[in-house]
């Protein structure tokens, strides 16, 4: 009989960050590219980064971003603009082999446990061009709603943004 495993999301460690950046140059286009300095970046800024754990391995991750941050993203920035408060979800990724086993409504479970009432809406973006599908599908489902779209990369990218309005 084959062992269960255990799934937990917990908060990252410094420890982890090498395999985050693995799982993150893996999802590269559905998200940005990273080098080791600017996770260290975000590890430090974060409102909210927490990896999930299955057995002892990472197998995914969620970097969230309170305003205020020193963060010089486009998409960011746009709900600075305008939204007094939000956790921006500045990415969040599941290995390729654990996805659609619902990680991401879990990880989003947590982070609205987290909100509360401090944060009343969770924000983020999903690429149009190019096209993310499964994650606009995904975002759709969970109750999010486009609230604006934007071209960033001298036009190089058209991203959907997306806000999700705590009940």
């Amino acid at each position: 009989m084959e062992k269960q495993k255990i799934c937990d999301v917990r908060p990252s460690t410094v420890n982890e960050l090498p395999q985050i950046l693995e799982l993150n140059k893996a999802a590269v286009p559905a998200v940005n590219l990273l080098n080791t300095q600017q996770v260290r970046n975000l590890f430090s800024q974060a409102e909210y980064f927490r990896s999930l754990l299955l057995d002892q391995d990472v197998i995914g991750f969620l970097i969230a971003l309170a305003p205020g941050a020193t963060y010089e993203s486009p998409n960011y920035r746009w709900f600075e603009l305008h939204y007094d408060r939000f956790l921006y979800v500045d990415r969040i990724v599941i290995d390729p082999s654990h996805q659609g086993n619902g990680f991401g409504r879990m990880f989003y479970d947590k982070l609205k446990e987290f909100a509360g009432q401090k944060f009343p809406r969770i924000a983020c973006e999903v690429n149009l061009r190019p096209k993310n599908e499964s994650s606009l599908r995904f975002h759709r489902r969970y109750g999010f709603r486009q609230v604006g779209v934007q071209e960033t990369e001298g036009g190089k990218k058209q991203v959907s943004l997306l806000a999700y309005e705590m009940p």
